[in-house]
């Protein structure tokens, strides 16, 4: 090879490893107007990936692949394979050519010694496995093989990469602990900067994420969200950029940072929409949720219609029927969405199981609902996260309610407030609490589903959730009637305004006495005492003990 053209290719590798994307592109194209190299072709193509011009990646890499073929490089031609295989399915949602490629790699590996081209496929094939076919069983055989070749070869990129995919399939089936644990080690050697391929630092941050998504572990995610969109900031990575927001996205809609989430929703769709449009819908997906928690039903059937008709698209379709009474819909459209979940993705399925308990109670048929409740109710024993608890808590209390068990519904809404105010979801409280205020009602406590329906629309009402906020009125006017003219209207009463119970449990936290000491001091039992905590905070609206303690001083309640 000429020396000015071999100066050109080490200039572009060397501008690859500064992340200097478009002046990589300029010397790989130098060395190419001489002779048509495929390590030049392969360059041009990484270049073009990061720089989002499409049309140059597929040509290039195209290009590289039968070139290193003609050449006899099986393991290189292999390696852009995969590439490719990614490239159609993220640039053009054309699944079935990107596992033609797939399979073409595997061909021309078959034979070979355990090299990095086979780990890279086995990683690659492994997640496309999970997101594509929500199959956690095959996701992870595929990356355990994976690590086992990775250290055969020595290479430590592909084997974190094949961790963190083997970390999201432990999760999906729910071995949440051990998924964990895996993703921890791929984030330790992150952190500690064992791994040089940017791409593969991005995307084992981006499979924590989802990880952390699917137990909804939001505080956790949220620290990650930061990492990834610093890096991705840093090195120019668009499309990890905007799928890291959509993810971002859904952590401001469970805490209630609607606006926050608008913006960061629009912006990834539009990001994606111009450099990876076949990885559009899932922020159309989670924009027309928070347009249907919203109440603006119209806006999210107009966006849901926009998305494929299977998968998160098909729930969304579902939860929409459900939101506007055509439970028999929404029954029929969530069983479609389980259909397509292998019943071992265990996290995709609690949406579907939630939503399918609620439309089956509507609908009296109770055979079905108390087997979608007890799959549910599994699943979040095995998951063992608050928010699941709280799925299944609150679908225990709709059968309740359905089946006329007042007291029983009582309970298991109180467990789903409990739970989602210590998860940090106020429109999930809210919602739970109006039913809450149902349940109370049936056994008589009429004050009291009074003040919790006040708190619900309250809640809801500072959420500009306006359907939600509108039931909890509706629940309000209906108990109007049943409160007693002799006392005050309860509806006067301020939602943040502490019962004597909780400032009575205030001030012997004020002396630093702790659940079980109080509980005992007061004859009541520990859950008791949390209820009652988790319900001051809410109030007060702070996160801590030592803040409702702070903040009470100072209104004067602990005299």
């Amino acid at each position: 090879m000429p020396a000015t053209r071999s100066a050109d290719c080490l200039a572009g590798d060397d501008a690859l490893a500064r992340g200097a994307w478009a002046e990589a592109r300029e010397a790989f194209e130098r060395t190419l107007d001489s002779r048509e190299l495929p390590e030049a072709l392969e360059g041009l193509g990484i270049a073009a990936w990061w720089l989002d011009l499409a049309d140059l990646v597929f040509d290039s890499r195209e290009r590289a692949y039968r070139s290193y073929l003609a050449r006899g490089d099986r393991a290189d031609a292999a390696r852009v394979a995969v590439w490719l295989a990614w490239d159609y399915w993220a640039f053009r949602g054309e699944g079935a050519v990107a596992n033609g490629w797939l399979r073409r790699a595997r061909r021309l590996l078959d034979g070979l010694p355990s090299c990095s081209e086979r780990a890279w496929l086995e990683a690659r094939e492994g997640a496309l496995c999970l997101l594509e076919e929500g199959d956690p069983v095959r996701a992870l055989a595929l990356a355990t093989e994976g690590i086992r070749i990775a250290q055969e070869a020595a290479d430590i990129d592909f084997e974190m990469l094949s961790r963190a995919v083997q970390g999201l399939a432990l999760v999906a089936s729910g071995a949440v602990s051990e998924g964990m644990s895996s993703l921890d080690e791929v984030s330790a050697a992150v952190i500690a900067g064992e791994l040089t391929d940017r791409v593969v630092i991005g995307l084992a941050g981006c499979y924590l994420i989802a990880a952390c998504e699917r137990v909804r572990d939001y505080d956790r995610a949220l620290q990650w969200c930061k990492r990834i969109k610093e890096f991705c900031a840093k090195w120019g990575l668009r499309p990890l950029f905007a799928v890291c927001r959509t993810q971002y996205a859904s952590i401001c809609m469970w805490r209630g940072t609607w606006i926050e989430a608008e913006q960061e929703l629009c912006a990834a769709s539009d990001e994606l929409a111009a450099s990876r449009p076949a990885m559009k819908s899932d922020a159309l997906v989670r924009l027309a949720e928070l347009r249907r928690r919203q109440g603006r039903l119209t806006e999210a059937a107009a966006l849901v219609e926009q998305t494929p008709p299977h998968g998160a698209g098909q729930l969304g379709r579902a939860e929409l029927a459900f939101d506007t009474g055509d439970y028999c819909g929404a029954a029929e459209r969530a069983e479609q969405y389980l259909r397509s979940v292998p019943l071992s993705n265990r996290t995709d399925r609690t949406s579907g199981l939630e939503l399918l308990v609620r439309a089956l109670t509507h609908l009296e048929n109770w055979e079905r609902a108390r087997a979608a409740l007890v799959e549910l109710s599994g699943i979040a024993a095995i998951v063992a996260t608050i928010p699941l608890r709280a799925a299944a808590s609150f679908a225990s209390g709709y059968i309740a309610m359905g089946e006329a068990k007042w007291d029983a519904a009582r309970r298991c809404f109180e467990d789903a407030v409990d739970f989602y105010l210590q998860s940090g979801a106020p429109f999930e409280v809210g919602r739970a609490r109006i039913e809450l205020a149902r349940a109370l009602e049936k056994v008589g406590r009429i004050d009291a589903a009074v003040e919790e329906a006040h708190r619900a629309k309250t809640l809801l009402s500072e959420l500009k959730a306006e359907l939600e906020a509108g039931r909890a009125q509706s629940v309000l006017d209906g108990l109007a009637a049943l409160q007693s003219t002799a006392r005050p209207a309860v509806s006067k009463v301020k939602s943040n305004e502490l019962t004597q119970r909780e400032i009575e449990i205030l001030r012997l936290v004020a002396e630093g006495l702790n659940n079980q000491t109080i509980a005992e001091r007061l004859f009541v039992s520990d859950h008791t005492v949390h209820r009652h905590l988790a319900n001051i905070l809410n109030k007060l609206g702070v996160a801590t003990r030592a803040a409702a303690v702070a903040q009470a001083a100072r209104r004067g309640l602990l005299r």
